[in-house]
């Protein structure tokens, strides 16, 4: 990375509280900021500019899928052995824009072959999908990029999926918890800013998974990282469907 003025990247997931983002200044490893952004459009107006904007969630939603999904999810899940249940199965995007579970799963039975329904888990995270494909657009592609945390420790681990689960029955981990942070101090992240309390409305998760992802945001600025799938396809908007690291 050549000296010179700052070069900000942003690692980005969404939380209860809206999204939370660990910035980071490349130019100055110790410059590094934790911030709660009630608006995805905020990260795009925030000064100084963020070059990569990487955030955990899915970019580019398919009018119609196949048995393959969106073919990124199969394409990371392939990757992530004991982990890959932490990747969700993306609808069509008119399921994604039905506000109501029932209606989503009738309209996901009609546009996916074979026929599926929507994933609870999944449907809570339609807010925010329907949030960033709002504003997202082909040319936006050079700074927001779709990422996914475990595919991320994955890439930083060597690629080998995490020993250990973040959640067990959907309570959090602190071994594995504890296991991502150490990773993280590994790669270069102060261990006091990982270990610090997160915003209201976000947990110690949220915050680990961001710091990953400004890692892979670092890569994308530098050419290293490569999109799941390798041949992606594009949506009715022209939005690709890959999930980078």
């Amino acid at each position: 990375m050549p000296e010179g003025a700052p070069i900000w990247v942003a690692g980005v997931d969404g939380c209860k509280a809206g999204w939370i983002a660990v910035l980071r200044n490349l130019n100055d490893a110790e410059n590094l900021k934790l911030r709660l952004f009630s608006e995805f459009s905020d990260l795009l107006r925030y000064q100084p500019e963020l070059k990569i904007i990487a955030v955990d969630m899915p970019i580019g939603l398919p009018d119609m899928l196949g048995p393959n999904g969106r073919g990124a999810e199969k394409a990371v899940r392939k990757h992530l052995g004991m982990r890959q249940s932490s990747v969700f199965s993306v609808p069509s995007r008119t399921s994604v824009y039905e506000t109501d579970y029932q209606a989503s799963c009738a309209i996901s039975l009609r546009t996916s072959q074979p026929p599926r329904k929507v994933s609870k888990q999944c449907f809570y995270l339609f807010p925010k999908i329907r949030e960033i494909d709002a504003l997202m657009t082909p040319e936006l592609e050079s700074r927001i990029y779709e990422v996914h945390p475990e595919l991320a420790f994955w890439r930083l681990n060597g690629e080998a999926e995490m020993s250990l689960p973040k959640k067990v029955k959907s309570r959090a981990n602190p071994d594995g918890l504890d296991q991502r942070r150490d990773l993280l101090v590994s790669k270069g992240l102060p261990k006091d800013f990982l270990n610090q309390k997160p915003p209201k409305g976000c947990g110690r998760d949220d915050l680990l998974d961001a710091a990953a992802n400004s890692l892979i945001a670092e890569r994308i600025l530098l050419g290293e990282a490569r999109p799941f799938p390798a041949n992606y396809l594009r949506d009715g908007k022209g939005l690709r469907m890959a999930i980078w690291a």
